[in-house]
């Protein structure tokens, strides 16, 4: 399963995912002057996932390269759900930040209203780090919700078991 880095004629893909009415109260939908910046900025990578040889989700990672050695995993989408791919999406988003950018510390947060993205990242190894109450306005739906933070250290992520190989 492949993850490469997004180029421009990504941004379409990646827009529709962060408009489609299921994830827009979750995910912010960035112009391609945004997503254009992060294909520059030394500290981002914007990935596109293709298990398949066809794009099935995308990702961003910023604050790599600091000197905490902590990630961001500040974004991803799936194109199509409920099949059981956000698992091994998320594990394969993991290895890349522990392998790839040589994190210490992977972070990611998640609207207090999405319960499958919460239910994933538990299942994947992250804990639960803090809620920040009342955080995040989200446009969509005209009002503020919580924003819960989830980490996974280095070592957390070597005690995990690995993943089969045909994932």
């Amino acid at each position: 399963m492949t993850l490469r880095p997004a180029k421009p004629d990504d941004f379409p893909f990646i827009r529709s995912l962060a408009s489609r009415l299921e994830n827009a109260p979750f995910i912010t939908d960035e112009d391609e002057a945004a997503l254009a910046a992060y294909l520059a900025d030394p500290t981002a990578r914007l990935l596109i996932w293709e298990p398949e040889g066809h794009r099935a989700g995308y990702a961003l990672f910023c604050e790599i390269g600091g000197p905490s050695g902590a990630v961001e995993l500040r974004r991803l989408a799936l194109d199509v759900t409920g099949r059981g791919l956000g698992q091994v999406f998320v594990r394969k988003l993991v290895d890349y930040g522990f392998l790839s950018l040589a994190a210490k510390r992977v972070w990611l947060d998640a609207s207090g209203e999405n319960l499958r993205a919460q239910a994933t990242y538990a299942r994947a190894g992250f804990t639960l780090e803090g809620r920040l109450r009342q955080h995040w306005y989200r446009p969509i739906l005209g009002r503020t919700v919580d924003m819960l933070l989830y980490g996974m250290l280095r070592a957390e992520w070597e005690a995990l078991e690995p993943l089969p190989a045909q994932a």
